[in-house]
């Protein structure tokens, strides 16, 4: 392998595929790490996704797995690069800020140690904004991650480095986080997938606050199939996670195909009222047919939202005192905006405003359940807009309403998050700008896999997840 077009092809090979030729030995680790490594070399300049690039580390540990006697584990060699929240033993990790610009960590998060026992090899950090707050991916220590498809615009976020990475095959795949949206924001934005698991689906340790079930962990792919392996390694019981669930992630090695004649699916134009550009509908409603053409019965609905904006608002500033309370008392000056105003909305609350909005997030909870009842899965767009400048922070306006704080433009994914069922984002099409564009479904509660299902039939079907980004990759 000595031509570019070697390498490229390489490296967007499907995951699944590429661990099974490792195994087999028909190529060796060195030789794939290799690959990723000119990949990265030669795209990252253009989109900053990848930060703390270990290429000596990385080809030092191939080499070492190629002359292993042992088998290897499921991920064989497959190079990873972890998102820069996520704390590596030994390794940088900034967590985006300026407070932890120079942080190397004693302990590697649950989500490391069962990769590397997998025997995924780390290549680097994906970048993230500061503490994954906002989904738009630029900080004050790497700078900003661009979109592959239009290098003028934001890939979203939080988990932006993961999606761009993947995008552009500088990975097979990756981990991202989600809060408010940030594995379903940039999936969507860079045409790959990205999936929200059910809460304590993926442990989370350590973690500050493990009780809380709003930010989930969750794989990103170019493939539902790929998300599904990836994820087969990362979920599972942890017993330093006080709300995993028991379920092993082999359940995901199970085949996605499924047939889906008469299944019963909720279409939902703008989730109850949300503004939308018209370059998002414009894309998505075309594919009412797609879902008729797999059998399945399509019919507009959608769950009440009520209360969603007021329980999300106040849990997230809730959970953000327990994050970020400490810092603003000690690092104010390094600290953004947005992080400081979250963090004063929560330290302001008084805790009838908490109670109440338990009360509210309980209620979305059996709304969504009952409404789920009757169709098996609710389809709507991930973003009210398509990505936009990367010099704007967040969307102060969409199709002439005004956004009133940096978390209001998220509303078509946390209204999902605040309810505590899976979601993914799968690609859908593109605008007449060359733009991604997603569609979300929303499964059942802990129907993980049924979601997966349904975005691997959607895929095969559509084939808009194969068109690569060149503005990135010529």
């Amino acid at each position: 392998m000595t031509g570019r077009a070697d390498v490229t092809e390489l490296c967007f090979t499907p995951a699944r595929k590429l661990a099974r030729m490792l195994r087999a030995r028909k190529v060796s680790a060195t030789e794939v790490v290799r690959a990723f490594v000119a990949q990265i070399e030669r795209v990252n300049p253009k989109v900053n996704a990848i930060v703390t690039f270990l290429p000596e580390q990385a080809l030092k540990a191939a080499r070492a797995m190629d002359r292993r006697k042992t088998p290897p584990g499921p991920l064989a060699g497959l190079p990873i690069a972890y998102k820069d929240m996520i704390p590596t033993k030994g390794i940088r990790t900034t967590f985006g800020s300026l407070v932890y610009e120079h942080n190397v960590p004693a302990a590697d998060h649950v989500i490391v140690e069962r990769l590397s026992a997998a025997g995924a090899i780390m290549i680097g950090k994906t970048n993230t904004p500061e503490f994954g707050a906002g989904s738009q991916t630029y900080n004050k220590v790497f700078g900003a991650t661009r979109n592959p498809y239009d290098l003028s615009k934001t890939c979203g976020g939080s988990s932006g480095g993961a999606a761009v990475a993947v995008a552009c095959g500088m990975l097979p795949f990756a981990d991202g986080s989600d809060f408010a949206a940030s594995l379903r924001n940039p999936g969507n934005y860079c045409n790959v997938i990205g999936f929200r698991p059910s809460p304590g689906r993926v442990p989370a340790w350590p973690a500050v606050n493990p009780w809380s079930a709003m930010s989930e962990s969750g794989p990103m792919a170019r493939s539902a199939a790929d998300a599904a392996f990836l994820l087969s390694v990362m979920a599972g019981p942890d017993p330093r996670s006080p709300v995993a669930l028991d379920e092993p992630g082999s359940i995901f090695n199970r085949k996605l195909e499924r047939k889906f004649a008469k299944v019963r699916v909720a279409w939902s134009r703008d989730l109850g009222g949300l503004p939308m550009d018209p370059r998002v509908p414009a894309v998505l409603e075309r594919h009412r047919k797609t879902f008729k053409a797999l059998g399945c019965i399509v019919e507009e609905a959608e769950p009440d939202f009520s209360g969603a904006t007021e329980a999300f608002e106040t849990l997230r500033a809730y959970i953000y005192v327990h994050r970020q309370g400490a810092l603003i008392k000690a690092h104010r000056d390094k600290l953004k905006d947005e992080i400081i105003w979250n963090t004063e909305q929560g330290l302001r609350l008084a805790p009838e405003q908490i109670a109440r909005a338990e009360g509210l997030r309980l209620q979305l909870f059996h709304r969504m359940r009952q409404f789920l009842e009757k169709h098996e899965f609710l389809l709507c767009p991930v973003n009210q807009l398509p990505p936009y400048p990367v010099e704007t922070e967040w969307p102060r306006e969409i199709a002439g309403e005004k956004m009133g704080n940096y978390l209001d433009w998220m509303k078509s994914c946390y209204y999902i998050t605040i309810t505590g069922h899976p979601a993914i984002s799968v690609p859908a099409g593109f605008t007449a700008e060359g733009l991604p564009v997603g569609l979300q479904f929303v499964g059942r509660y802990r129907d993980d896999f049924g979601v997966l299902q349904l975005a691997h039939a959607f895929e095969q079907a559509t084939r808009a997840g194969e068109r690569r980004p060149a503005a990135a990759l010529q």
